[in-house]
Formats: C-alpha cells, structure tokens, sequence
C-alpha cells in the first residue's frame, strides 16, 4: 500500500500556497483595475475568462503526459510559466493586454494544480483519501484567501503596481522551492493510468461528481470576477476592505482539513450535496446585502459550503483514480472546475451588462442548484467506499 511522505507533502503544499498566494493578490484590483483600462462587464468577464480557458487547453493533455513522463518536470514548467506571465502583468495597459497575460496565466496555474494534485494521490494510503486532499484543499484555499488581502492592503498603501511585483516574487518562491527539494518519485506506471479520457466516464461517481465541480466553479467565478465590482461600485468599499473581506475565508478554508479527515468516516453523498446547497444559498443572498459586514456572512456561507462539499468530491476523484487512472481523473476534475470558470465570467458578464450586476449572482445560485441535483441523481447511495 502507498504511503504518503510527509516531507514531500509539505514541500508540495509550501510551493502550492506560495503560488496562490501570489496568484489571488491581484483578485481584488484585478476588476477595477480592468474598468480603469475601459473594460465593460464582458471584457471583465474575458479577462477572468481567459485564465480558465488556457487551463482547459492544458488539461487536455497535462494529466496524462505527467502519468507517462514524470511529474516534477510538468511542476516546474507551469511555475515557469506562471512566473513569467506574473511579470507580464506589471507592464500591460490595455484589456486586451490583460486577457493575453490571463491566458498565459492559467496555462502555467493548471498545469501546476493538477499535476500537483496527481502527485499527492499517487502517495495516498487507501481509506484516507479525504485526510489527505482535505489539507491539500485547506493549504490551497488559505493561500487563496491570503492574496486577496494581501493585495488589497499593498494596493492601498503603495499602488497597483506593487501587488503585481509581489505576486512575481510568490510564484518565483514556489518555483525555487519546487526545484530545490521536490524529488521525481520512481513509480512503475500501471498500464490503467494511459486510459483515456473516456475511461473515467463510465463511471457514474465520475459524472455526478464533475457535473458538482463545473457549476461550484462556475459560481466561484462569479465572486470572483464581480463581487470586487459588487463591493467598490455598489457599496464603495476600498481595495483593503474587499482584501479583507476575501481574506476571511482562510479559517473556513483551513477547516478542510477537518471535513477531509470528515469524508473518511461519514457520509460523502450527503457532504457534497450539503455543501453546494449552503454555496448556492449564499451566492444569492450576495446581491441583497447593504454593506461590509453582511456581504462578508454571505461570502463566509459561500467557503462554508465549499469547505464541506470539494474534499468529499476529491475524495471519490482520488478513488476513481485508482481505477481509471490517477492522472486523466484528477484532470477531469480540475477540467471541470475550468469549465465552470471559463463559461461563468463570459455569459455572467453578458448577463450583466444587459441585466444588471445584480442578476449575475441570482443566476449563479441557479446553476450551482442545477449541479448539485445532477451530482445527488448520478451518486446514488454510494456511500464511503464507493
């Protein structure tokens, strides 16, 4: 049976918060900064879009060939990238130019995410599948959390400028931390993991669970492409209380390692299904709230919701995987949360620009409802062990 090596999960972990650290700085400037480029709604939406998008391009063979090739090299490459795409930012004056360096961004962010996720289910003991991608899930979202407040602050005491700097050097630290003490692990390669896409999706888990990760991703793209609009133009706060206001999460995100551990031990159906409707629930209340403190409960709801349902969901990926193939599972998931992150932004930002901002948030909760009762009609009874 594998076992996980701590070492190599904190180092894992260590480079993975310092880039989402780094990547989620720009999250509450990166909106306005746009509209001050003259951005619309739905070049805002193409911005936050066009991350996803190039994320869906990678995926399409990333899985796969870290199954094949190794994954320390697929590691280093997306951080490469990542960090260069980072640097980019500093100097772009257009939206066009911001969609472009997006682009570049979410072409070396997936390959990072997915195949660090590929790493950590190839050393994943059976039965603890949800301990594990529960800190896994708890390290990324703090780190989510953190950048956002981070770079409110820094945007407010020194300019835009400096959150974009900060950001470099982050995705610069998990580089240099991924290259200097993550070892390529010897792993004789089962022939089940060149399956193809298609293997997984016999699986009716697979289905149910991918139709969860699209709509969840579809609604966090909606808080994050327009609650900073939302919050600066509806209710006027700074770029420091929205920074705060996103940087709250990280208690709630923190309890993931609890709900993982929680996945392991009670029922995963319920905790999926459970957590979309709380997320969807809050998303709504989103657009009805009046000022800091409310829309700050509804936020916390939305990662409460998110906190109980995604390390369920990952661990019945990681279970499928052993079945189908750990790489083009994992890939399938992260696949489906970039979909979800792709269209959300693009038909949210049309929808507001002809509906107004507030409808956006309405239609979220809709479809992330929608996903939820896809995921209960194809996930029947499955308990645990699946």
């Amino acid at each position: 049976m594998a076992r996980m090596n701590k070492g190599t999960f904190f180092v894992l972990l260590a480079s993975m918060f310092a880039s989402m650290l780094g990547m989620n700085i720009i999250s509450p400037l990166l909106p306005v900064y746009a509209v001050t480029m003259g951005a619309s709604s739905l070049e805002i939406g193409l911005v936050q879009a066009a991350f996803s998008i190039s994320g869906i391009i990678t995926l399409l063979f990333i899985g796969g060939l870290s199954d094949r090739f190794g994954r320390k090299c697929f590691l280093v490459g997306g951080l490469t990238v990542l960090t260069l795409s980072s640097i980019g930012l500093m100097f772009a004056n257009s939206p066009a130019h911001l969609i472009l360096l997006r682009f570049a961004q979410g072409l070396g962010a997936s390959a990072h995410l997915v195949v660090s996720q590929a790493y950590m289910g190839d050393g994943i003991p059976a039965g603890s599948e949800g301990k594990w991608m529960g800190y896994f899930n708890a390290v990324l979202f703090a780190g989510m959390g953190a950048g956002p407040l981070v770079g409110g602050v820094l945007t407010d005491l020194l300019g835009t400028r400096s959150a974009f700097i900060v950001l470099a050097l982050m995705t610069l630290i998990g580089l240099a931390g991924t290259l200097a003490f993550l070892k390529e692990r010897q792993r004789k390669v089962a022939a089940r993991e060149h399956a193809s896409f298609a293997a997984p999706l016999k699986s009716s888990i697979m289905r149910g669970v991918l139709s969860y990760r699209m709509t969840i991703g579809l609604g966090t793209a909606s808080l994050m492409a327009f609650v900073p609009l939302f919050a600066g133009l509806r209710l006027g706060l700074s770029a420091s209380l929205i920074g705060l206001m996103l940087g709250a999460r990280i208690p709630v995100s923190l309890c993931q390692s609890y709900t993982g551990r929680l996945a392991d031990t009670s029922h995963r159906r319920s905790m999926v299904i459970w957590g979309g409707m709380v997320a969807a629930a809050a998303v709504s209340l989103i657009p009805l709230t009046g000022g800091f403190w409310t829309l700050m409960i509804a936020y916390l709801w939305v990662t409460v919701g998110q906190a109980l349902g995604i390390p369920a969901a990952n661990a019945y990926v990681v279970h499928e995987g052993r079945t189908y193939g750990m790489g083009v599972s994992v890939t399938l998931f992260m696949m489906a949360m970039y979909v979800g992150n792709g269209i959300g932004p693009v038909l949210l930002g049309a929808i507001a620009d002809r509906l107004g901002l507030e409808s956006v948030f309405y239609i979220a909760a809709i479809c992330v409802a929608a996903g939820v009762y896809a995921f209960a009609r194809m996930c029947r009874e499955t308990g645990n062990s699946v």
